[in-house]
Formats: structure tokens, sequence, C-alpha cells
């Protein structure tokens, strides 16, 4: 089943997707969100789900503003491609190779809950920025509470899935982490969800014997394919994930987990650095990224110019004697 998030009317409501694009109102829903956290999983979302079958058929998918399929509780991303590593490495520092610390375990970072886009809307660039990167994801979403989970109870946790594209000030970015922390700056101005909550059950066809989902993936800027790769290609499986973010602490219903990047042109910065040359140049004001996921859908975001950053003052020198 897929449930989108949608403005009509100035109306907000969420809905079923029907295979035509007609979109099948949830009585009185008006945020995913929410309804994850009453239906307690799958099979209470499903039920939810199966409600809507029963109500007269709302608008077609070409008469509303998708917006983000949920709000997140928070947004946990993740960096799990061996590839991107690589490259993003080669790029940022001209270091090769990947720290053999990243295999000990899937590392992420928290990232902004309230900076979401929605598939098809404008993304502006961030303030002070010259080097804006898309990066093309997965994101699992969870609607059971659970804490120290077992990879395998994990699974009953992950209520389904949808694109997320972590847009990237990649100048911003690498000047943060001088100082041994972030991103933060670099990153929290946008990431685009969508263009629905695609239900766990209908990704289990694409599911390999080690528990990957074997789903091709498609980056294209400006109607030029610029990355591919396969999902499976993963070096943790969502599970996984979800049992590591999960370890000492809650993930709680509308927690969004992103696969982090793909590889083989999953981002402009891998390119970079395997290249030697910003080849596809930074992303500028008018062009426009099209992510596309098989079994899940596509996004497709122009970006436009942000605005100018309010200026700061530099630190203070505290020297003591």
């Amino acid at each position: 089943m897929r449930f989108a998030a949608y403005e009509h009317h100035h109306r907000r409501r969420v809905a079923v997707v029907e295979a035509d694009g007609t979109l099948l109102p949830l009585p009185g829903v008006t945020s995913l969100t929410d309804l994850l956290a009453e239906c307690g999983g799958l099979p209470g979302l499903l039920t939810a789900g199966a409600a809507a079958l029963d109500v007269p058929p709302g608008p077609h998918l070409n008469q509303v503003r998708l917006l983000p399929p949920l709000q997140p509780v928070s947004v946990r991303d993740f960096v799990t491609f061996e590839e991107h590593v690589k490259g993003v490495r080669r790029s940022v520092s001209g270091a090769d190779g990947v720290p053999e610390q990243w295999y000990a375990a899937p590392t992420f970072y928290f990232t902004n809950p309230h900076a979401m886009y929605g598939p098809y809307d404008d993304v502006p660039v961030p303030p002070g920025s010259n080097v804006l990167d898309y990066e093309l994801e997965v994101a699992a979403v969870i609607g059971r509470e659970g804490r120290d989970l077992t990879p395998e109870q994990a699974r009953d946790h992950i209520v389904g899935y949808t694109v997320f594209n972590d847009w990237s000030a990649r100048d911003l970015q690498a000047a943060e982490m001088t100082v041994g922390l972030g991103p933060c700056k670099g990153k929290d101005t946008a990431t685009t969800l969508g263009p629905y909550l695609v239900t766990a059950d209908e990704l289990e066809p694409y599911r390999d014997t080690e528990g990957f989902l074997r789903l091709a993936v498609t980056a294209e800027v400006n109607g030029e394919v610029v990355g591919r790769d396969q999902l499976s290609s993963m070096s943790w499986t969502f599970e996984e994930m979800v049992a590591y973010a999960s370890r000492g602490t809650r993930v709680v219903p509308g927690d969004v987990l992103g696969s982090g990047t793909c590889g083989n042109g999953g981002c402009l910065a891998e390119l970079w650095g395997l290249r030697g040359e910003r080849t596809p140049p930074p992303l500028r004001p008018g062009d426009t990224v099209t992510l596309t996921v098989e079994g899940i859908g596509r996004v497709s975001n122009t970006v436009v110019p942000g605005t100018s950053p309010v200026p700061l003052p530099v630190g203070r020198r505290r020297g003591r004697p």
C-alpha cells in the first residue's frame, strides 16, 4: 500500500494512492506521523488504509500538491555504501580507501526534521553556499516503538520506505567538519522525502537472501543520468541499522533512517573524487535533480536561489595567561 500526504484547496490530507493515481483520503486523518503513533505498526497502518477503500475517491495526483509523506519525529542519516565513502573522502581530503573503523558499525548523524521538502518542491540554495550537491538515498520509517532491538526484531518495527534526498552544501560541510563536529549548516537547509510511504510488505518481493532490498536507483541532473546503483550494495541491512539506532535508546513511530548515499554517482562529490575535477559541476539555481527508486517512486526538485546569510561576528579569542 502507498500513502501520500497532500494539499488540495488549502486543506491537508493523507490518502492511499491507487495504481491509477487516484487518492483515497483516510477519514479524519491529516498527519501520517500521528497515524503511525496510533497504529502500533504495519498491521495497524494497513487496517487504517483499508478504511479508505470504502469512502468516495478524492482528487487525482495531478490535481494536488504532494507534501513529504510524513513530518519526521527525528532523522538519522547513515553512511552504508563503501563506494560513496571512497569517492567523497578523496574529494574532500584526498585520502584513499575506507577507514577500518567504518566497518565496525553503521555510522549515522542526526539531521534536521524541520526542513523537509515535498517530492516536487523547489529547493533553495543554503545561505552562503556555492557548492550544492544532491544525495540519492532511501529511508526506512519506524512504525513501532522499541529499544535494544536485534536485527530480527527490528524488521517488525519498520513500517515502510520512501525516497530521501540529503541535499548537501559541500563547501559549508567541509569547513564545519575541520572542527571535529558536524555536519550542521552544510546539511540542514533541505531534505526531500517522497513521493509516498510505501509499506514494507510491498517491497518484500525485492528482498534477497541476505536481507537486502534489491532496488534499482537512478539519479538525473537536468534529464541526464549521472548515477545508477542497486540499493542492495549497502553494507548493512535496514534492520541492522534500526537495531544499532535503538542501542541504549528508543526508536519511535515517525523516526526516519536514511540509508546513506548510494554509490556510482549517488552524489556529485563522489564523482568529483573519482575524476579529480568537479564534473558535473555543483548544482545551480535552475538545475533539476530527479531521483528514482524502483518500487517506491520518483522525486524531482528544482534548485532556486536561497537567502543571503545573516552576518555574524567571528568567535572571540579568549587567551588565558
